[in-house]
């Protein structure tokens, strides 16, 4: 009796440690999203997000071992849920050109929707890269911002399916010019946050076919732009 009476209180504290765990987790995650997307990349500190979440910085190291790391922990959600749509897209077969109309209008609406928390996770990106490490994001290394959100992955796979079909150019391949779509695209939200979303899908539209599938645009009239009625 004793004994079984012990392993239930034992898994109860590890039931509530858990729980605690979680929610001081969930805590530092809101208070980050609200530091970044009002003070930006430089002005705000782990101690001002720690202190946001009513918690120790101490505590805030203990969840996420850098600044780096946690503002892509912030921003990969909004990630995650494009890849998730365009992996359905893939599934189900949908056209290629559809799919990618679509999944970038979605990416630079979210970019714009989340403006400042957009501009703070692109400084950090120049940040890690400029200071920690140089290339591409290595798989392995969790605390680099393009690792945890990596926002390329938004558009990869259905440029991989068009260029393995016949559907789009092979070349550039995918892997670079999904990171150079994406690469525009967040220097123009950090850049200029006053156009209109629309304006930059529009360009990011054109950049992309124009490269990948210039018939589309060389049938288009010369004052026509063939991506401007998808708004």
């Amino acid at each position: 009796m004793t004994s079984g009476g012990s392993g239930r209180s034992s898994d109860a504290r590890a039931r509530a440690a858990r729980t605690k765990r979680a929610r001081t987790r969930r805590a530092l995650l809101d208070a980050a999203e609200a530091n970044f997307g009002a003070r930006g990349w430089n002005r705000t500190r782990m101690e001002d997000i720690a202190a946001t979440a009513g918690v120790s910085p101490a505590t805030a190291y203990n969840h996420f071992p850098s600044k780096h790391a946690l503002i892509g922990h912030v921003y990969a959600p909004l990630v995650h849920s494009l890849v998730q749509q365009a992996e359905q897209d893939r599934r189900a077969g949908r056209p290629v050109h559809d799919a990618l109309r679509d999944q970038i209008k979605a990416l630079t609406r979210t970019s714009w929707r989340y403006r400042g928390l957009t501009a703070a996770f692109w400084y950090a990106i120049q940040d890690y890269v400029g200071t920690r490490v140089g290339g591409p994001p290595d798989p392995a290394d969790l605390g680099d911002p393009r690792t945890l959100a990596p926002v390329p992955d938004t558009i990869l796979g259905l440029l991989q399916d068009g260029q393995a079909a016949g559907e789009l150019r092979p070349y550039p391949p995918a892997l670079e010019i999904s990171g150079m779509i994406v690469n525009l695209l967040l220097i123009r939200a950090v850049n200029r946050p006053h156009e209109p979303p629309e304006q930059t899908a529009e360009l990011l539209l054109t950049v992309l076919f124009g490269t990948l599938k210039p018939e589309l645009l060389c049938a288009a009239t010369a004052d026509e732009r063939p991506f401007a009625s998808d708004h």
